[in-house]
C-alpha cells in the first residue's frame, strides 16, 4: 500500500504580493482620476459663484448707475454703501452674502477693471491662491485664449 502525500493548497506569499500590488495600481489610478474630478468641481462652483457676483452686479448697475468701486468692494452687492443714496441702492440687497471661491477665498474684485477697462474685473487665486498664476479663474479672456 503506498501512502499519498496530502495536497497543500492555498497561495504562495509571492501570490498574495502580485495581488495586493495590483490592487495598489488600481487603487492609484482610481484616486487620481477622483482628485481630477474634484478639481473640475471646484472650478466649476467656483464658476457659478462668480456668475452669481455677475449677475447681481448687473441689477447694482442697473439700479444706481454705476459699479461699486473698489474701495465699495463686493460688500456694496450685501450693504448699502455709506456713499450712495438708499433710494437708488433699492430695499434688499442684490446678495445674501458675498460668496466665497470653493477654495474658501474671498474673490478678489476691481473696477474700473485693468482688463476689462469699461467693467470690473472679478476673479479667484484659484488653487494656489496667488494671484497671477496660471490656476486663475478670471471673468476676461486670458492671454492663453485669446487669438
Amino acid at each position: 500500500m503506498r501512502l499519498r502525500k496530502p495536497i497543500q493548497s492555498g497561495f504562495t506569499f509571492l501570490e498574495i504580493m502580485f495581488v495586493v500590488v495590483i490592487i495598489g495600481v488600481l487603487a492609484g489610478i482610481a484616486v487620481q482620476n477622483l482628485s481630477k474630478r474634484a478639481e473640475w468641481s471646484r472650478r466649476e462652483a467656483t464658476k457659478a459663484n462668480m456668475k452669481a457676483i455677475d449677475t447681481a452686479l448687473s441689477a447694482y448697475e442697473m439700479k444706481v448707475g454705476d459699479y461699486p468701486s473698489t474701495e465699495q468692494g463686493l460688500e456694496a452687492l450685501v450693504k448699502c454703501p455709506s456713499d450712495v443714496e438708499k433710494e437708488d441702492w433699492g430695499d434688499s440687497s442684490y446678495l445674501k452674502d458675498v460668496p466665497k471661491d470653493a477654495w474658501g477665498q474671498k474673490f478678489v474684485y476691481k473696477y474700473p477693471g485693468e482688463h476689462n477697462v469699461d467693467e470690473y474685473d472679478l476673479f479667484s487665486k484659484g488653487r494656489d491662491r496667488k494671484e497671477g498664476t496660471e490656476d486663475d479663474i478670471v471673468n476676461w479672456k486670458k492671454d492663453s485664449e485669446k487669438e
